[in-house]
């Protein structure tokens, strides 16, 4: 047991990351703006630190942990271990030209069954946001992949969010627009939901960081 704290001590060192300061404000932030119950759990340390290089872009860490900083974020794991808390609270960390805009996939779904095909281009080929005269493609998470259903509009059914990625993708590659997501699916479930083609294309426009099927629960 000594051994495993020593080497996931050893794996969280950075020289651009204060990273016990980060728990701290991450800690203080997640009883402020999701529970008073809210705690960073030490089995989540190495999850969060490589966020954390993701987001500082510590180029030696990311190097070490196989994390292309020019990609965006696919955070997995089981329901409740923390994802949405995490992508949620890292935001507060980011300067705003940087921030991310978090949007539930199912709240997106809901969106096209009211206003239909023009809500895959506005997140995304119409995802951009003009900042300092220049238009600056907007990054996404996309919150809970995979728990919205296919729907129907005018007897038409439409995967909503393999269209969203698969556009993205194309955008990603002509404009560099990032694109993160959370989800409970596995690489198979998504294959599954969504087909190889978006599976495909989010391996080449994600990293993936992944919570161990065991992580705890910590709605509980």
């Amino acid at each position: 047991m000594a051994s495993h704290s020593k080497s996931c001590s050893e794996s969280v060192q950075s020289n651009i990351i204060q990273f016990d300061k980060c728990l701290e404000f991450l800690e203080k932030a997640g009883k402020a703006y999701t529970s008073p119950k809210f705690r960073i759990w030490k089995e989540d340390h190495l999850i969060i630190f490589k966020l954390l290089v993701y987001f500082y872009q510590d180029k030696p860490n990311a190097e070490k942990h196989g994390i292309d900083l020019h990609k965006g974020i696919l955070l997995t794991g089981p329901v409740g271990c923390g994802k949405t808390s995490l992508m949620t609270l890292l935001r507060f960390m980011l300067a705003p030209k940087e921030q991310y805009l978090i949007k539930s996939t199912r709240d997106i779904t809901l969106e096209f069954i009211q206003d239909g095909y023009s809500v895959i281009n506005k997140y995304s080929k119409a995802a951009f946001q003009q900042t300092s005269g220049e238009l600056i493609p907007k990054a996404y998470c996309f919150d809970d992949l995979g728990v919205e259903s296919n729907i129907k509009y005018y007897g038409n059914e439409t995967n909503v969010m393999a269209e969203i990625l698969l556009s993205r993708y194309d955008m990603f590659i002509s404009r560099h627009m990032l694109t993160h997501a959370t989800t409970n699916l596995s690489a198979s479930e998504i294959e599954n939901c969504y087909g190889n083609r978006v599976r495909s294309r989010m391996r080449e426009m994600m990293n993936v960081i992944a919570f161990e099927k065991e992580a705890k629960d910590k709605r509980i």
